[in-house]
């Protein structure tokens, strides 16, 4: 069995072929690059979206030669666009789950907030969908429908019209413990009289493609992070994984029970396989890699690959708030701005840069700290689990032993794992993405109080930037 996976993501698309013994037989990768606007706005071009996923799939594809079983698709979760429905056609750019200019739509329903958190899990905020629809409708255009990017990728794949349980759950319309969408929410959002896609299990079969030569099933549709969650394994309640991308992305399995978080962590679907629904916690740091990316256009450090030559080897009292796109939970401040903190005239770049990766380990921590059930260990994948400097600091600050996946593909392997439970009736879900060994694991070197009093103050640094007026 041969499938093509592709993880449709916000910096680029990632194809794999992969059989199943989880072998990866070939890889291809096209970048995007997100537009960054003023007053928030993030977007990308839906044509160079849907021609990347062509491309990289293409390439893939054509790389591993011999034939395909079928293709999966990972998305983004909570990016949004209108589109025609007839022709396929984008009416809009494709608006990110980092943009935050639907901020006014949240402020309008705040009343209504408790209502939206009791029924959807979520919390009334732009990073989800709903908001981005409603100011899509408010600000852009009131044409065609309006959709996750998952909806419409797979649309123009197969014609059909369909979003998965794990994505459906991320828009604040959908009743997380029927895994339906809630009347009373898309009334709520102004969006009832929206034509809303057919929800399915990620081990449905949509349809069939000849995009990537020969007919293709359609299935292991799923969001990305979620993708992740699964092929790291984490299906016993308590496990828990974090992935290193964009952002960086805590998710903890809850099991068949839609848990409430009292700490403002999002409850969400983590997938519907073989008629069960599994749910996930999951906290959200919005930048990790675009941190570095900014650091990277300022001058500070030349790539990824030179973090941890670039760092220093303590930040010598530095701290940073990388909150470059607001703050997720426990905070949800949207309007919340990045700071550097502590510096001297002796300080110089690679306290900056050592700064930066300690915080985004220590948002990582705040979410890890917000769990009900405490973790024995954190599982990790995403690029930036090459940067050991951020591993340790994520050991030293949660106090954890950090365990780093094996394989830089996670989120297309998890598609590709539920697209396996679609071919094969038998296979138990253990199965599929059982037995792997981290390639690395970085153990606490810090003192309990140490990491204790770095957070302590890193803290404060955080309350001490939210107390400045932004425009």
């Amino acid at each position: 069995m041969r499938i093509l996976a592709i993880d449709q993501g916000t910096s680029g698309t990632k194809a794999i072929v992969v059989d199943e013994a989880g072998r990866v037989l070939a890889i291809a990768e096209e970048p995007l690059h997100p537009r960054y606007l003023d007053g928030g706005g993030v977007e990308q071009d839906p044509v160079a979206l849907l021609d990347s996923v062509l491309t990289a799939g293409r390439r893939a594809a054509g790389e591993a030669g011999g034939e395909l079983d079928a293709v999966a698709l990972a998305n983004q979760g909570e990016t949004v666009l209108a589109w025609d429905r007839a022709t396929g056609e984008p009416l809009t750019p494709a608006i990110v789950w980092q943009d935050r200019r639907s901020a006014s739509v949240c402020v309008s329903l705040a009343e209504h907030a408790p209502a939206v958190a009791a029924r959807t899990g979520l919390v009334l905020d732009p990073y989800f969908s709903a908001p981005k629809m409603r100011w899509i409708r408010e600000a852009l255009t009131t044409e065609g429908v309006v959709t996750t990017t998952d909806t419409w990728l797979v649309h123009r794949l197969c014609g059909a019209f369909v979003t998965d349980s794990s994505t459906a759950s991320r828009s604040l319309l959908v009743d997380v413990d029927a895994v339906a969408w809630s009347p009373e929410l898309v009334d709520t959002f102004g969006l009832g009289a929206e034509e809303r896609p057919e929800i399915v299990a990620s081990d449905t079969i949509v349809g069939t493609t000849a995009a990537f030569g020969g007919e293709l099933p359609v299935t292991g549709l799923v969001v990305d992070q979620q993708a992740a969650l699964l092929a790291e394994a984490c299906l016993d309640v308590g496990t828990a994984k974090c992935t290193y991308g964009t952002g960086a992305f805590l998710l903890a399995q809850l099991g068949g029970a839609a848990v409430r978080s009292p700490a403002g962590l999002a409850t969400s679907v983590a997938w519907t396989l073989r008629g069960d629904t599994s749910y996930c916690l999951d906290g959200q740091v919005y930048t990790a890699a675009s941190a570095v990316r900014w650091l990277t256009d300022l001058g500070l450090v030349t790539g990824p690959s030179a973090l941890d030559t670039t760092s220093a080897p303590s930040s010598d009292g530095v701290l940073c708030v990388p909150a470059l796109a607001g703050l997720a939970a426990p905070w949800w401040d949207p309007s919340a701005t990045a700071s550097f903190t502590g510096m001297r005239l002796d300080h110089g770049t690679g306290h900056l840069v050592r700064a930066a990766l300690e915080g985004i380990a220590a948002q990582v921590t705040a979410l890890i700290g917000l769990l009900d059930s405490p973790l024995t260990r954190l599982r990790v994948d995403g690029g930036l689990t090459r940067s050991a400097v951020l591993m340790q600091a994520q050991a030293d600050l949660a106090q954890l032993p950090v365990e780093v996946y094996p394989s830089p593909h996670a989120t297309p392997l998890g598609a590709a794992a539920c697209a396996r439970l679609a071919l094969d009736a038998s296979a138990p879900v253990s199965d599929v993405v059982g037995g792997w060994r981290p390639s690395a694991t970085f153990e606490p070197r810090w003192t309990p109080d140490r990491a204790a009093a770095h957070l302590a103050r890193w803290h404060a640094a955080v309350s001490a930037s939210k107390e400045i007026p932004h425009p």
